[in-house]
């Protein structure tokens, strides 16, 4: 069965005359009222960012015509029945697009994002999604689920406290006569079988159950790129202040995003 044609329409403004405030990647606006702190990169902070509409939308859209593709290509797919009418599924897509533009205002590293938010989401997040949840379980779509879609968007994510991201910082050695000619951040986790420990890399699944929580590794490089385990640290702000005690002037961001 087809899925009927959305008939919303809207006009996303590009003149940057209609911004009231502060705004980043197309249309966020960050809060003045000093209710944040933004910098801190383990800390729990409120919303630094207001929530874009163009930008929900954005993503209900995609996400609604991702599903009209499915149906189209998948003769077995019924959604009308699955979400027992489409203005459920429009309930739900709007939902998704909500959470996901929620969640990515505390923990999108818009300053660094060089994409127009709402057209990178018109023209990816459905698609994105549906890689994530099968088309006839959008319901059960949940935060775990906006960082699995934020990967495979290549966002640029901060790095926090309970956001399992991979960090792969690398530096040269401003200081001479070390065996080491840079140094490593990267963040790795352990196998829970006890077998060994293993890097974390954007291709990894966030979630996994065969590890424990992520944490950050701290190594020496060598002159022929080989790698030496030197510490590891919880927290990516820990490591980082490591890196910058045991060698001055290095040149690791105090914000890493990735």
């Amino acid at each position: 069965m087809e899925l009927p044609e959305c008939e919303l329409v809207i006009e996303i403004q590009r003149d940057e005359q209609f911004i009231t405030g502060p705004s980043f990647s197309g249309g966020h606006t960050r809060k003045l009222d000093g209710s944040c702190v933004v910098g801190k990169m383990n800390s729990s902070v409120a919303n630094p960012y207001d929530p874009d509409p163009a930008a929900v939308f954005a993503c209900a859209h995609s996400l609604w015509e991702a599903c009209r593709k499915e149906v189209t290509q998948n003769g077995t797919v019924d959604l009308s029945a699955d979400y027992n009418g489409w203005d459920q599924l429009m309930r739900e897509v709007m939902r998704i697009g909500t959470l996901f533009e929620t969640w990515s205002c505390e923990n999108i590293d818009f300053d660094n994002l060089d994409e127009v938010w709402p057209y990178h989401l018109g023209d990816n997040f459905g698609d994105a999604c549906l890689s994530v949840v099968f088309v006839s379980h959008l319901a059960r779509f949940d935060r775990l689920d906006c960082l699995r879609v934020a990967l495979r968007l290549k966002l640029p994510l901060l790095v926090r406290i309970g956001l399992p991201v991979p960090v792969d910082l690398k530096a040269k050695n401003p200081t001479g006569g070390s065996v080491f000619a840079g140094f490593r951040i990267q963040t790795v986790r352990s196998l829970l079988d006890g077998s060994g420990v293993v890097p974390f890399t954007i291709a990894d699944e966030p979630f996994d159950e065969e590890f424990g929580p992520p944490y950050f590794g701290f190594y020496g490089v060598d002159e022929d790129g080989l790698v030496e385990h030197i510490t590891d640290r919880n927290t990516i702000e820990d490591a980082v202040r490591l890196a910058k005690n045991l060698v001055p002037g290095i040149d690791f961001p105090d914000l890493p995003s990735v």
